[in-house]
């Protein structure tokens, strides 16, 4: 199972349990018969002088009730018969002073939740799906001007120090036209004004490949794979070159399209010299 299907099943599991919970609380009844005593606390009860239930309202009550008087019975005919008919009276009153019941509540608190579940859920799902437009991984990255990466990338000594750029995860280098004459990119649209942007992930088994100055090229850390400066193979198990990008100029920036990974074989012969000093880590595993 990957990430994403782990997701999805989360997100399901989130919401079923959101739901009964939800469902739960909409159905549950008060228990029949409440005894407030019980939960209040014996001293309270033993201090609390007054001997009526304060949920049952007082009567007012006459100091002096009178005994009630009995009428003897008399005969009562036909005549003196009054006939009781009950009517029911209707009143019309305001949605303010009717106020909403608890059934209305919960039942409005389970439509706001539920929508607010599924709005969640259509969010996450289109946040999987749907590319992004601008910015970031996955779309095209403004690396900046190429005048300021070649300022960058080319240091006073003649030695190349690359320009890493964070949201593309790329480092960009040069490669000037002699090399490109003998490289297998000199076709297509991975270089553009002298500059490439080689993938920094290994293709051994993806770590982070550092670059190292003083051989001029990568060098992997994990399993000991080395590609010279534009990323070609040279040693260790990697199975081809560093994975590049397609690349583009528009109106003197320097555009990495993270969107298209090129993949390539081995290079036959290498473009670029390497290494041009000392390695920075062993060679653990050689082909």
């Amino acid at each position: 199972m990957n990430i994403i299907e782990l997701s999805f099943a989360t997100f399901a599991l989130v919401g079923i349990l959101g739901i009964v919970g939800i469902v739960t609380v909409v159905t549950g009844r008060r228990p029949k018969s409440f005894n407030w005593k019980k939960n209040v606390d014996k001293k309270a009860l033993k201090d609390d002088h007054s001997k009526t239930n304060f949920l049952e309202p007082d009567l007012p009550k006459s100091d002096s009730e009178p005994s009630p008087i009995i009428e003897p019975v008399t005969e009562v005919t036909s005549d003196q018969i009054v006939k009781l008919e009950e009517k029911e009276v209707f009143e019309e009153i305001s949605e303010e002073e009717a106020g909403i019941t608890r059934r209305q509540f919960l039942t409005k608190a389970l439509r706001i939740s539920f929508g607010a579940f599924a709005g969640i859920q259509l969010i996450s799902y289109l946040g999987f799906f749907w590319p992004k437009i601008s910015g970031g991984f996955g779309s095209k990255v403004d690396a900046g001007t190429v005048e300021e990466l070649k300022n960058q990338i080319f240091q006073s000594d003649g030695s190349v120090l690359p320009a890493f750029i964070p949201s593309a995860r790329a480092y960009v280098l040069p490669l000037n036209d002699a090399a490109a004459s003998k490289s297998q990119f000199s076709t297509g649209a991975t270089v553009a004004e002298g500059l490439v942007a080689v993938y920094q992930r290994c293709v051994h088994l993806g770590c982070r490949v550092p670059w190292c100055n003083s051989s001029q090229g990568f060098e992997c850390p994990c399993h000991g794979s080395k590609y010279n400066m534009v990323g070609e193979y040279f040693a260790g198990p990697a199975p081809r070159n560093l994975d590049r990008f397609n690349v583009s100029v528009v109106s003197g920036r320097f555009i990495i399209d993270t969107g298209t990974i090129v993949e390539s074989p081995r290079a036959p012969e290498l473009s670029v010299k390497y290494p041009q000093g000392l390695s920075c880590i062993a060679l653990t595993t050689e082909e």
